[in-house]
């Protein structure tokens, strides 16, 4: 299997770097279409029309239906092609952005992502996470190119509640836990191959930025500023998270989190939320991990806000028949656990989420939370 390491073509972070949007923009394409809801456009559009309107560059402004479903996707794929726009733009969050860029790939025009939240690594990738009416994740589907242009303005994701620069965390986090994994038995990435030297290399600066400035990062967002911490951990839950997942793999964290959403208790939880106990729960999974290891990465989650514990999402005294549902899905063919040194069973994963809830408490006593 060939290794392949695929990206965006070119990525713009800085802050108040969204009055620059007009003229990285046009190069790109001089009519646009550009999604998002009204809350997003009460943040950011006055700044984003005006610095589009200097340029020259033609708008079709799009509403947002709220929910990543393939009737939306289709509904402004259609839109796009009958307005003859060139670039599809996303603005919000990754539901948004993901929107926006099954629609480019439907109405064969450019992609441009613009995050207005930290919360996860979808701005960067190629892929589309799709929702039922619901809000249950249905799958995931890539479109075989990455954004044109992926612009992040770091004062716009200062301004937005820690909450999401936490979940964020939690996304990029699994990174390096996940493609650690994958990497020990060649298994594939999203991108077709397999992982290269510097893939991995972007993983393991993920980890290390987010352990090193995470923390000190969420209190200055939590008073909006943008400091050198602030960007660095933007860089890591966008950028680094984004390149690394895709090109180095995912397995159990990303499989557990993306069936949580299946219990209605956890559809006030954020993706990166689930991540965070996800990863709780790949660590209790592996055979090959230091307790020293396992005990850092679990106090910084607890450090900074992740749930690790069942009570944390929503799911107090489930039972372990309930969870069977996941472990099932989990351990079936298929499935992100088969990227693991090891046969991943139904009742591995439902053991390992009862050890991460365990664990999660009794690190959460010793901190004095709990």
């Amino acid at each position: 299997m060939n290794k392949i390491l695929i990206a965006p073509r070119k990525y713009v972070q800085g802050k108040n770097v969204m009055k620059d949007a007009g003229s990285l923009i046009r190069p790109i394409g001089r009519k646009v279409m550009v999604l998002w809801d009204a809350k997003v456009k009460n943040i950011v559009g006055e700044t984003l029309l005006n610095s589009l309107k200097a340029a020259e560059v033609e708008v079709v402004d799009v509403d947002f239906n709220g929910d990543c479903t393939k009737a939306e996707a289709a509904r402004v794929a259609a839109i796009a092609s009958e307005q003859g726009v060139e670039v599809c733009i996303g603005v919000g969050g990754g539901k948004t952005l993901d929107t926006a860029k099954a629609a480019a790939a439907t109405a064969r025009t450019k992609t441009i992502t613009i995050p207005t939240i930290a919360s996860n690594d979808s701005p960067t990738s190629s892929f589309t996470v799709w929702y039922d009416e619901q809000g249950n994740c249905t799958g995931f589907e890539s479109w075989g190119v990455n954004p044109d242009l992926v612009l992040v303005d770091t004062q716009v994701i200062a301004n937005a509640p820690v909450r999401t620069f936490v979940a964020g965390m939690g996304d990029a986090l699994s990174t390096w836990v996940e493609a650690t994994a994958v990497f020990k038995v060649r298994g594939p990435n999203l991108a077709g191959g397999t992982s290269t030297l510097a893939g991995m290399a972007i993983c393991r600066l993920c980890r290390d930025i987010l352990m090193e400035h995470g923390l000190e990062a969420k209190r200055a967002v939590e008073r909006n500023l943008v400091t050198p911490a602030v960007e660095k951990v933007v860089e890591a839950n966008i950028l680094l998270s984004g390149l690394g997942f895709e090109s180095s793999g995912v397995a159990t964290a990303h499989m557990v989190a993306n069936c949580l959403p299946s219990f209605p208790e956890c559809h006030g939880q954020m993706h990166g939320d689930e991540v965070g106990f996800g990863i709780v729960t790949q660590l209790c999974l592996d055979d090959d991990l230091s307790v020293e290891q396992m005990h850092q990465i679990v106090d910084f989650e607890i450090a900074i806000g992740l749930p690790v514990t069942f009570a944390e999402l929503g799911l107090a005294d489930v039972s372990r028949e309930r969870l069977k549902v996941i472990g099932d899905i989990c351990g079936g063919p298929g499935s992100l656990c088969e990227n693991h040194p090891f046969k991943v069973t139904s009742d591995d994963i439902v053991t390992a989420m009862i050890a991460a809830d365990a664990l999660g408490t009794e690190r959460k006593k010793l901190a004095g939370l709990a």
